[in-house]
């Protein structure tokens, strides 16, 4: 048995400011207003998200607060590392204990004494390796592979999953008490669909992080695109986002990225919208064909290399009827960041 060492992270990156992580919607309000309450409490912290939606850096601000700030951290991409080797990187091993055990190697939870241990997707855990991380949260106790005496830690636990870990109880793919002892506090993270108010202040953020690492100079996005993306419907979450920003910091244009927030087929009608009341069928059937506009006059641009008066006799529509099209679907009005028309008045109706 062969050991890894990676995907682990044993030095937390600095945490983004508050007003970038937690913005100004109320629902990352109540994560923040949480986060401070739990930190110096010694309590395993469970957190629940979607992909993409920030679990690690609250974790990582959870240790960040705590009294065990000067401690290790140490994180455990659980679906990374295969069933067979996970057990020994979690709990280590004694010089031959196994074929290729040539000395003492110990594990994440030991290394993480009196620090932070951060197990992310534990919805992934094997289930023969739950009871043992029950008992380091029951007793603080472990057992190397291979040894005869249990160790002792003193250990905060932090896990985070984006499954719905009773439904996994309930088909019997995670332990129950495992599940009750990881869930004494919880956070739930909200998706960035939830959080468009705040998308301006993370892509500043982002922007001048990746302006610096790559030495690039970006102009600010148009008002235009900072629409879009704050009704675009992320499925990808913070991820997404920031890697979008990073794209743009690299190539600067803004067409770079606006075809990534196309609709795809399965999202042209959003399993958002509500049902439980009144749904205006003029206003959704009005936003598809806005959706279904723009991504063709996306396509006819970029394949007339965003010259719009080719692109228009390519569509079999005026100039002007283009024109008042890109402001009204909201593509950028030019090649590039769209600058130059940016605060021009918009064209007049084209004729009925």
């Amino acid at each position: 048995m062969a050991a890894i060492t990676q995907p682990f992270d044993r030095s937390p990156s600095p945490v983004p400011p508050d007003p970038v992580m937690f913005g100004a919607t109320r629902a990352m309000q109540v994560v923040r207003e949480r986060v401070h309450k739990i930190a110096g409490a010694n309590l395993p912290v469970l957190i629940l998200g979607e992909s993409g939606t920030g679990k690690d850096i609250i974790a990582r601000m959870i240790h960040h607060l705590s009294a065990w700030s000067n401690g290790p951290w140490v994180k455990v991409n659980c679906p990374a590392i295969p069933g067979t080797l996970l057990e020994s990187e979690l709990f280590g091993y004694e010089k031959g204990a196994f074929t290729g055990a040539y000395a003492n190697k110990p594990g994440r939870v030991e290394l993480a004494n009196r620090g932070t241990l951060f197990l992310d997707e534990i919805s992934e855990l094997d289930y023969s390796l739950q009871s043992k991380l029950l008992q380091v949260l029951q007793d603080g106790q472990f057992c190397r592979i291979g040894a005869q005496e249990d160790k002792k830690v003193e250990v905060r636990m932090v896990c985070a999953t984006n499954r719905n870990l009773e439904r996994e109880v309930e088909i019997g793919h995670f332990r129950q008490d495992l599940f009750y002892r990881i869930n004494v506090v919880n956070i739930q993270m909200p998706p960035l669909r939830d959080r468009a108010a705040d998308i301006p202040v993370m892509v500043q953020y982002f922007l001048r992080i990746y302006s610096e690492r790559y030495n690039s100079r970006v102009h600010p996005l148009s008002p235009q695109l900072l629409t879009q993306l704050q009704r675009y419907h992320w499925p990808g979450n913070i991820r997404e986002l920031e890697n979008l920003m990073r794209r743009y910091a690299i190539l600067g244009a803004e067409e770079a990225i606006t075809s990534e927030l196309l609709p795809r087929k399965q999202d042209l009608f959003y399993d958002d919208i509500q049902v439980d009341g009144p749904i205006s069928l003029k206003k959704v059937t009005r936003q598809a064909v806005l959706e279904l506009e723009r991504k063709i006059i996306l396509k006819v641009l970029q394949a007339n290399h965003w010259n719009r008066k080719r692109a228009a006799r390519a569509l079999s529509i005026s100039y002007r009827a283009l024109l008042y099209k890109i402001r009204d679907v909201g593509l950028p009005a030019a090649r590039g960041r769209g600058r130059a028309d940016a605060h021009a008045p918009p064209p007049p109706p084209p004729p009925a």
